[in-house]
């Protein structure tokens, strides 16, 4: 009988599987399943066939081993195969190969985008290509590649998908064994399967529910995620007595008596594997099927299904066997010569060894000519025979043969893994470092850990057990923050032999930088400081020192924050060149500097020096390792706060790419997201400011719960709200987040926490509650030295909670922050402060308040803050009387505020114009969506004298326009080039002049 005949015996197995004109298997007892397979194809296929996209469907088959899922499986595949332009794409996980990277989703997606055409595969790839083609194992990483964030190969398996699907459509994804999938391509298939409807793709799973049949690395983590999928489920049930009747009969004749087949069905309880295997040692006992044979049918399926090394031995003989070991080790898809050096046998000896394989339905062949295993319970059962000893040293022939057939060391791993260790072999620990450094480079972690604790356990030698340690805590930085810190830890023991000076630095700033992260900044700044004290290199010292610093500018709070700060000054003042850790130390202090809201230009002069003909530097990259993207986020946000926000945003939209590209998609793309986020908050595009935050929260709500990314997030988000008009929405936000004091026990949130909360409870009108959060808020800010009133208006906002109770208090409040502002000496926060002065003033005085502050924002790409203020102006005027006036500056707001999706506002400058008879909207208004190519000519000709330093008087003159024109256009220029008069140039292009003397100082006369 050949293996196919036996597989269509009962349908249980995998016979015929590869080939797409196999034979119909016989399924008993499975017409329910069949019928939903059948409508399930039929609606993929009819429903793209009418131009559907989103008509994905998930079937899932569940059921004990050898109920028959596999053969349910090949039934799908040969109905998917039948329809025209239907792509079916086959994976099966291995016992024996699911910790083997990328196992599943290389079977399902190597074949298919390796047929694509270059041009094809260019438009499906994307931006992906180095992150997703190195994880399928369809390319080489480049030289110099760096790790790969699993995240972002999940990411990038989205993309991919999405671009082939509609491509390949009808799609059949088709996974058997689920439960013995590996842990990446699983952590994939379960995120794919909830979306799969949006695609045109049929994803179909078939796993063994019991979690005893789960390997323990990915029970926990995925097992009840598979559970939970939401799909037309099927759990295979038994065959019927009349089917094993007739299986039975079918195979032994028509003389099988019923009280022999009903024993027969009890003892193999309805399996057909069981049924199957039982069959042929009736078979080859040659037992009649009668009533009195019945009693020895209990004693045959013990033999039959619970093969031990004896059994195996006589039924196989040892050079069989030994060949069927190799070919379990193997797992599937058996390529022949493989197994033949790994066995030790000759090419006739194998040959031989197959035949016989093959005749006792052990092994059958696939249509590439490899081979594979009957039943996954055959595999199971011989690879269980086998001697310790023997399969120890048969994997490390395994790892060899492997590695000489140029499979590589990552296919080679994970049996180096499993071989014997205590040899203290140089040459295994130096293959075991080499793989896991491969594992990282196509996003598998888990796997070069793997890889790097055996190298401990086969000794390393004394001299590099700690670079061990040291590359075990550095392989966990991306995704297991705790492994790494207890590793790196180990790495500088000094009980240990001491790293490398270059590494020990490494290891003390990889350490510094993964307590940070998880928001225990002051101990990161201590380890720098500590390890700065004991390290002779300078350039080494010189790093540690500023980490150290860098780590305390984080913190929630520090003992001596103007000392940190003078320490910092002193450090950048004895710079001697421009490295990349000097430019590092010129970063933080721009950074320092604007926190404590020194002159703008001081920040602004340090921050230019940083960069490199616009661009960040080489050795301070977004994926540079030598300093985290700690550095340049400084940068950014130095940018952002001193209005050359359009500089900013170029360094946020090369860190989304460059994280993109390196595949990092956890807390790196969260915060680019955030600091983009930030970024368009700040120039008042409000709506896009939502879109990147709430990604920046979704991002960090991934990694772990109430992260430090996540406080930046949820705080920006709220002040975002607010200015949207939704304010109790962002009250329902806080509330939820727990945005509220004590706030993040260790790390700063940006920006200032306790002003954004204290400006919440101000819109809310909880004006005692906000007085004393934005008291205290203000107290901290003071012992650290920090005045900046954009990134903490706290002063601002208290004289409006405490205006009605303290109008002396206030005012004094309302001035100070109005003249920490003029310190500070950017146009939106000498704006903002008068804004809100105005705030608390009335009548004439609050008006004149109101036009410095539109004057001084007008020049400022602060847009939302700008039509505040529009909007404020009008309504003074209109309190004044000036209805004419009034009338204008509301336009005005309402323009700017609808350009800002500022709809609260919008309606607030609608009531004020309606309230007194005039038409709450201008005929004409535009859709905004501005930029600097919608500069109108009459716009670029202020711009270009602006540019020159020619003052605004000056330029109306020349033009021959009134005043006010020439400042609607310059706030109009301002805001779309996303920068004050000092990043102007850069922004929209120009060569820099100097400046007139003139300029903001004008203003104050």
């Amino acid at each position: 009988m050949t293996e196919q005949e036996n597989a269509i015996r009962a349908g249980a197995g995998s016979a015929g599987d590869g080939d797409g004109a196999a034979p119909r298997v016989r399924l008993r007892d499975r017409d329910a399943e069949l019928r939903s397979v059948e409508a399930a194809v039929d609606r993929l296929c009819r429903g793209f066939a009418a131009g559907g996209t989103e008509i994905g469907d998930l079937l899932t088959f569940s059921g004990r081993p050898g109920i028959g899922k596999t053969s349910l499986l090949h039934e799908v595949r040969r109905l998917a195969k039948l329809r025209e332009g239907a792509t079916v794409l086959f994976a099966r996980g291995g016992e024996r190969q699911f910790k083997e990277p990328y196992h599943v989703l290389r079977q399902l997606l190597q074949p298919v985008l390796s047929d694509l055409r270059p041009e094809v595969f260019s438009q499906v790839m994307g931006t992906w290509e180095e992150v997703v083609g190195p994880a399928m194992g369809i390319k080489q990483p480049k030289a110099g590649a760096r790790r790969l964030d699993p995240q972002g190969v999940r990411d990038g398996l989205d993309y991919v998908i999405t671009q082939l699907a509609p491509r390949r459509a009808p799609m059949v994804m088709i996974v058997d064994d689920l439960h013995w999938a590996d842990g990446e391509s699983l952590s994939w298939l379960t995120k794919f399967a909830i979306r799969s409807s949006e695609l045109p793709v049929l994803l179909v799973f078939a796993f063994r529910e019991d979690e005893n049949d789960w390997p323990t690395e990915t029970q926990e983590p995925f097992r009840k995620d598979v559970l939970r999928l939401k799909g037309r489920k099927h759990e295979l049930n038994r065959l019927t007595l009349s089917s094993v009747t007739d299986m039975i009969r079918a195979e032994l004749g028509d003389k099988a008596e019923d009280a022999f087949c009903y024993e027969f069905w009890n003892v193999v309880n309805g399996n057909p594997f069981e049924a199957n295997a039982l069959l042929d040692q009736v078979r080859d006992q040659e037992l009649e099927p009668v009533e009195e044979n019945s009693r020895q049918l209990r004693e045959l399926a013990v033999d039959a299904t619970g093969m031990t090394l004896k059994s195996w031995l006589d039924r196989l003989g040892a050079s069989t066997l030994r060949f069927a070991w190799a070919c379990a080790m193997l797992g599937t898809d058996i390529r022949v010569d493989l197994a033949t050096r790994i066995s030790t046998q000759s090419t006739e000896g194998a040959r031989d060894s197959i035949k016989q394989l093959r005749k006792q339905r052990v092994l059958t062949q696939t249509p590439n000519g490899n081979l594979e295993f009957v039943h996954p319970l055959i595999a199971s059962s011989i690879y269980n025979t086998m001697p310790d000893a023997t399969r120890l040293g048969m994997h490390g022939i395994a790892a060899a043969e492997i590695e000489n057939a140029g499979l590589g060391l990552l296919a080679a791993s994970r049996h180096l893994v499993e071989t014997h260790s205590g040899e203290g072999d140089d040459r295994i620990v130096k293959k075991l470092r080499r793989a896991a450094v491969e594992h990282q480079l196509i996003g598998a972690p888990e796997a070069a850990q793997r890889c790097l604790h055996r190298a401990l356990n086969e000794p390393p030698a004394d001299e590099i057990k700690a670079e061990v340690l040291y590359e075990l805590g550095c392989s966990a930085l991306l995704t297991d923050p705790v492994a790494t810190v207890n590793q790196l830890k180990l790495a500088l023991d000094p009980d240990e032999v001491p790293l490398r000076p270059e590494l020990r630095v490494d290891a003390t700033f990889r350490l510094s930088e993964v307590l940070a992260h998880s928001g225990e900044l002051g101990q990161a700044a201590l380890v720098c400081q500590k390890e700065a004290q004991q390290t002779a290199d300078p350039a080494g010292r010189q790093r540690l020192q500023a980490a150290s610093f860098m780590w305390h500018a984080f913190r929630k709070s520090e003992e001596d924050g103007p000392g940190r700060s003078a320490r910092l000054g002193e450090m950048c003042r004895n710079l001697g060149g421009r490295t990349a850790a000097d430019r590092a130390v010129l970063a933080m202090r721009a950074w320092d500097l604007t926190l404590r809201g020194a002159p703008s230009a001081e920040a602004l002069a340090l921050a230019d020096e940083v960069l490199d003909a616009g661009r960040l530097p080489k050795g301070l990259g977004w994926t540079d390792t030598t300093w985290g993207f700690e550095l340049p986020s400084m940068l950014g946000l130095t940018y952002i706060y001193n209005d050359r926000i359009a500089q900013a945003e170029r360094l946020a939209a090369d860190a989304i790419i460059q994280f993109e590209i390196a595949g990092w998609s956890g807390a790196h793309r969260g915060f680019a997201y955030f600091l983009m986020g930030l970024a368009r908050f700040r120039r008042g595009l409000l709506a896009e400011a939502e879109d990147f935050l709430r990604r920046a929260h979704r991002i960090s709500e991934r990694i772990g719960q109430r992260l430090p990314l996540a406080w930046d997030a949820i705080g920006v988000l709220v002040d975002t709200l607010i200015a949207r008009g939704r304010v109790e929405e962002a009250w329902t936000l806080a509330n939820d987040f727990g945005f509220h004091p004590p706030y993040h026990s260790t790390a700063m949130v940006l920006p200032d926490a306790a002003s954004l909360y204290g400006k919440l409870l101000v819109a809310k009108e909880k004006y005692a509650g906000a007085a004393a959060a934005l008291t205290e808020a203000g107290a901290q800010l003071e012992v650290r030295g920090w005045r900046n009133t954009v990134w903490a208006p706290w002063a601002g906002h208290l004289a409006i909670a405490i205006a009605r109770d303290e109008p002396e208090r206030a005012r004094d409040y309302a001035e100070r922050a109005v003249q920490d502002a003029r310190n500070f000496g950017t146009a939106s926060a000498i704006g903002s402060a008068l804004r809100l002065q105005a705030r608390i003033e009335d009548g004439q005085a609050a008006v004149e308040l109101l036009e410095d502050a539109v004057t001084y924002l007008g020049q400022s790409p602060a847009g939302y803050e700008h039509a505040v203020a529009l909007v404020d102006l009008g309504a003074a005027l209109r309190r004044v009387g000036r209805l004419d006036d009034a009338q204008e500056y509301l336009y005005q707001g309402i323009e700017l505020a609808q350009h800002c999706s500022a709809e609260g506002l919008v309606d607030r400058a609608r009531r004020e114009l309606a309230n007194y008879g005039l038409r709450p909207n201008r005929l004409g208004l535009r859709d905004f969506r501005e930029t600097i190519d919608t500069l109108s000519s009459a716009e670029w000709e202020v711009a270009k004298r602006a540019v020159q330093g020619v003052p605004p008087q000056r330029i109306a003159d020349e033009l021959g326009v009134p005043i006010g024109l020439v400042n609607r256009r310059l706030a109009a220029v301002y805001r779309k080039a996303g920068s004050g008069p000092d990043g102007l140039a850069s922004a929209l292009g120009l060569p820099p002049q100097q400046r007139d003397a003139s300029g903001l100082e004008d203003l104050d006369d």
